[in-house]
């Protein structure tokens, strides 16, 4: 192994036999291998809030490969079977959320949901954004998961501890600068 403190070069360690990842020869760096070759996993979420703003719902789905425009409509499917009556669904610029496919899926559906559109380049306008760096920060801070299964169940684990403390979701809507 090697380490150095900032602004230094490193220094060599020793490091014989097995670290886990096959028989490593003295005075090499060990290297991790994963058994997985996706770079990245993209996750949806909702943030459903009730009408007497009393409790919040948390909504996430994982899938692998892009988002596009077939997931953003089973997502919105998806939402419309857990949720009943009037619905506001607040979107960020994607390009999927601003797809033919999905303003043909809009038109079709035109009483539900209703959507509203964050100003573009505004992230930090986004409920959603604080979510994902709560998760980023938590369950998936140092991860490296033994594949997809693992992600997800860490996810969920972080999808958990946030249903469990309302607060954490309040949190969000506050850091977005949304009273509730």
């Amino acid at each position: 192994m090697s380490w150095a403190r900032i602004n230094q070069n490193p220094v060599k360690i020793p490091v014989s036999g097995d670290v886990s990842c096959g028989t490593r020869n003295r005075e090499t760096t060990p290297v991790l291998r994963h058994a997985f070759n996706w770079k990245r996993v993209p996750m949806s979420g909702a943030l459903a809030v009730s009408p007497d703003r009393k409790r919040i719902r948390l909504f996430l789905s994982t899938r692998p490969g892009n988002v596009n425009s077939a997931s953003v409509i089973g997502s919105l499917i998806s939402l419309r079977r857990h949720l009943r009556g009037p619905v506001i669904v607040v979107w960020d610029g994607l390009p999927p959320h601003r797809s033919r496919e999905v303003e043909t899926y809009r038109a079709a559906n035109r009483r539900w949901p209703k959507i509203e559109r964050l100003p573009a380049y505004r992230p930090e306008l986004n409920p959603l954004e604080y979510l994902w760096e709560n998760l980023q920060a938590n369950e998936l801070a140092n991860l490296a998961p033994e594949g997809l299964d693992d992600l997800e169940r860490q996810i969920a684990r972080g999808a958990r501890r946030i249903r469990r403390k309302s607060h954490l979701a309040r949190s969000f809507f506050k850091h977005a600068r949304l009273s509730l």
